[in-house]
């Protein structure tokens, strides 16, 4: 599998198989219910205990589809409002991320008042998979930035049975988390404070001791090291078909971005004094 899915949420679900003749749709399938022993169905369901289905009778019907081994596939799930400001969709971790950064750009360029710092958006991939940035950690080493803002999701603790001792108390509509720890650089987490209550954007504070298990791992230590912030929005059922988030969360992560980069100039200075 790729990337950290929970196999109790995929039984069942439709698929599209990026195969090489285009998308091909399927089902992932288990032993039906009816058909296990009491102990069976006790027990979790595991990766390879299920499998898709794509309709073919054979292995023949499967290659003339365009189906390869190693075709990766992803869960066919579109976005849905729910009540509220809250939208429902996959991929939201971290495709919300992209967004965010767009809509900060968005908001900076609609203002007419000149930057005094030129700010990069990027995109990268395998954050998931690359444990130690993925392809942040090369676009950084390119890029040679003075500082750098993560975006991503983080746990929303709104729901039942979280224990909010051990991941802090962030629901959604609380505004961005901002991340303290090793991988946080403290001046940037200061200044994004200071910027946040100014602005009066609401926010809440992560503990990160360790690895964030976001870009920020990877970037932080780039080259000679990168004065690098962690923003992250609240987001329930992490990693599932239906990942739920507030839009009023998405815009104040935008508008938090935008005003710490309006703030920044050539004597703004993060070395730790």
């Amino acid at each position: 599998q790729i990337g950290g899915w929970d196999p109790q949420v995929l039984v069942g679900q439709r698929v599209l198989v990026l195969g090489r003749d285009g998308d091909v749709p399927g089902v992932i399938g288990k032993k039906a219910i009816h058909l296990m022993q009491a102990e069976e169905r006790r027990k979790s369901s595991r990766v390879n205990q299920l499998w898709v289905d794509v309709g073919a009778e054979d292995r023949d019907a499967v290659v003339a589809l365009g189906v390869r081994v190693g075709d990766p596939m992803v869960i066919s799930q579109g976005m849905v409002r729910l009540a509220g400001e809250l939208i429902a969709s996959r991929a939201i971790d971290d495709r919300i991320g992209a967004f965010v950064v767009l809509e900060a750009i968005r908001i900076l360029e609609r203002e007419s008042s000149e930057l005094l710092a030129s700010a990069t958006a990027v995109a990268t991939v395998q954050e998931e998979i690359g444990y130690q940035g993925g392809g942040a950690r090369p676009s950084a080493y390119a890029l040679k930035p003075d500082i750098a803002l993560v975006v991503d999701v983080t746990f929303s603790t709104d729901v039942p049975d979280i224990d909010k001792k051990e991941v802090g108390e962030h629901s959604l509509g609380g505004g961005p988390v901002l991340s303290r720890g090793s991988a946080a650089h403290n001046n940037v987490f200061e200044m994004l404070a200071e910027v946040a209550d100014l602005e009066g954007i609401p926010h809440t504070i992560q503990a990160s001791p360790r690895a964030t298990r976001t870009d920020a791992d990877g970037i932080h230590l780039t080259r000679s090291g990168v004065p690098t912030g962690l923003i992250s929005v609240p987001n329930r059922y992490m990693h599932s078909p239906n990942e739920v988030v507030n839009l009023d969360d998405l815009f104040h992560t935008a508008q938090l971005i935008a005003a710490f980069i309006r703030r920044l100039n050539p004597e703004v200075d993060f070395t730790p004094r």
